[in-house]
């Protein structure tokens, strides 16, 4: 690909998301960044990723912690900062990727290349695919599903100034139930297709 691009995937717990984003990465023949953005920046710091795979996409608990002269004593933060950073550096580099979650579509807001959408879903569909995933009965998968979303908002408003979830912070916001997996990664590799040629 001769042109810029990143893909910033936002998701809701049992949307389909990270499912949706590999399509795409593998559509487009891009790298993928999730949790092996950790294990990548653990690899430059010779560090033990597993040290850091417990913080990741977790909210800073406010009352464990504190800033001062700019430094955090938060692991939380500390490892979102690292993440953050290393995504503004990949793409000032001129690489392409997409990136899921880590408050991309704020982090790296500046760079026109940057493609934000939203993968959302009904509940039902996040219900019946969250019992089948991870073979839970129905009210085990609300709590999952209500628990991992909550912290994906909590993680996600800490660090953004506009709320997860709100279709202003995105180029696209789309239901995945609505169509299935494969034909909205249809539609999402035809816009993507058609943004990235107006840049």
């Amino acid at each position: 690909m001769s042109k810029q691009l990143i893909i910033s995937l936002s998701r809701e717990f049992g949307s389909g998301g990270h499912l949706i984003a590999e399509k795409l990465a593998e559509r487009f023949e891009l790298p993928l960044y999730d949790k092996n953005l950790l294990r990548e920046i653990a690899g430059e710091r010779d560090i033990n990723p597993q040290k850091l795979e417990k913080y990741d996409e977790v909210p800073r608990y406010k009352f464990f912690s504190r800033t001062v002269n700019g430094h955090s004593s938060s692991p939380e933060e500390n490892i979102a900062n690292l993440q953050f950073d290393f995504l503004r550096k990949k793409a000032k580099q001129g690489d392409s990727f997409v990136i899921v979650g880590r408050c991309a579509e704020t982090v790296l807001k500046e760079f026109e290349c940057m493609v934000p959408i939203f993968i959302l879903a009904d509940k039902d569909v996040k219900l019946k695919r969250i019992m089948e995933l991870h073979n839970l009965t129905e009210n085990e998968a609300k709590v999952m599903i209500h628990r991992e979303n909550r912290k994906r908002k909590d993680y996600h408003n800490y660090y953004s100034e506009v709320k997860w979830g709100d279709s202003r912070n995105y180029d696209l916001s789309i239901n995945s139930g609505r169509l299935g997996i494969d034909r909205t990664v249809d539609l999402l590799e035809q816009y993507i297709k058609e943004r990235n040629s107006l840049i």
